[in-house]
């Protein structure tokens, strides 16, 4: 699993980090980060609601 963030439509909001901590953080610039570019399948349930909560909807989850 690969995990897309479209760094135009990041606010910074932080709800990735707070809901997946382990995967997400928000840098200086206010944009999201991955700490794991490709997590494993243990941190699927958190990212899946990381992707829906994002208010700007501005990750994905790509698999292959």
């Amino acid at each position: 699993m690969r995990i897309a963030v479209d760094r135009d439509l990041c606010e910074g909001n932080a709800v990735c980090m707070k809901v997946c901590p382990e995967v997400f953080v928000v840098g200086d610039d206010d944009q999201a980060q991955l700490l794991l570019a490709e997590p494993g399948d243990e941190y699927r349930e958190q990212i899946e609601a990381a992707v829906r909560r994002c208010p700007r909807q501005a990750l994905a989850i790509q698999d292959g």
